[in-house]
């Protein structure tokens, strides 16, 4: 399908319009993106097709579980149909486990489980960091309105069951992850949807296979090695075509 004219760029993907009004093209591209819970940026060769293949996995997976996204179908390697739609300006963070920031502002040891999962929100600014926002700053700003919080959390939660079964069926820990919400309208209906993409880069994921040392005693879960190769190998989706350099893939 030959390409539309460009409507976004970003550090991981690149929007261009779709075939139909309402559709966009997303393609991904081989960059690291950095956000609240993958704050490490660098080209890794070929990341962007295991991407692609990763998060039509988690969308179909959602939109199959009745969980509303934005992806229609994949198209290529690198590219997918999605939905356009108004994203609201907000990372919606769901953590399980204490891990990085959070740690780091309440002084909770890393690896700790949470009492239930935390829902949290980030201003999407890099100017300004991404920071921390609270509902009443989301409210005030006109950025979304109590429904909107009300069917955000909702949703977030639904996906964290779905990714935390899935991850948990392949030995994976999810500590916390990412999404974006999208508004759509059907007729004068709004409704929220899950957008963006789902991807490692969108997911902080430690390994449940213990390893042995060398002194014959069992490592704790760490990191998951190479994790866009090693997650797209455990879940069966890794293209049998795609060369990807085995190095450690850093997630902070």
């Amino acid at each position: 399908m030959a390409r539309r004219k460009k409507v976004y760029e970003g550090k991981a993907k690149i929007l261009f319009e779709g075939p139909e009004p309402g559709t966009l093209v997303q393609y991904f591209k081989d960059d690291e993106q950095t956000t609240t819970v993958s704050p490490i940026s660098a080209a890794v060769e070929g990341k962007g097709v295991l991407n692609n293949r990763l998060s039509e996995f988690f969308m179909s997976g959602l939109n199959a579980i009745g969980v509303p996204t934005h992806f229609i179908r994949r198209l290529n390697m690198r590219e997918q149909l999605v939905r356009m739609a108004e994203i609201i300006p907000l990372e919606v963070v769901v953590r399980n486990f204490a891990a990085g920031d959070i740690s780091q502002r309440l002084g909770i040891p890393e690896g700790t489980p949470l009492p239930r999962p935390i829902v949290e929100y980030y201003f999407k600014d890099d100017k300004l960091g991404t920071p921390l926002v609270a509902e009443e700053h989301i409210i005030a700003f006109g950025w979304a309105n109590q429904q909107d919080l009300d069917d955000m959390i909702a949703l977030a939660l639904r996906v964290n069951d779905f990714l935390s079964g899935v991850m948990l069926g392949v030995g994976v820990r999810l500590a916390d992850f990412r999404i974006e919400v999208g508004r759509v309208w059907e007729g004068d209906f709004m409704r929220l949807i899950v957008a963006d993409e789902i991807s490692p880069d969108s997911m902080r994921l430690w390994d449940m296979r213990l390893t042995e040392r060398a002194d014959g005693t069992q490592a704790d879960p760490g990191p998951l090695t190479d994790v866009h190769t090693e997650l797209a190998r455990r879940l069966g989706v890794l293209p049998s075509n795609v060369t990807h350099p085995a190095k450690p893939s850093l997630i902070n």
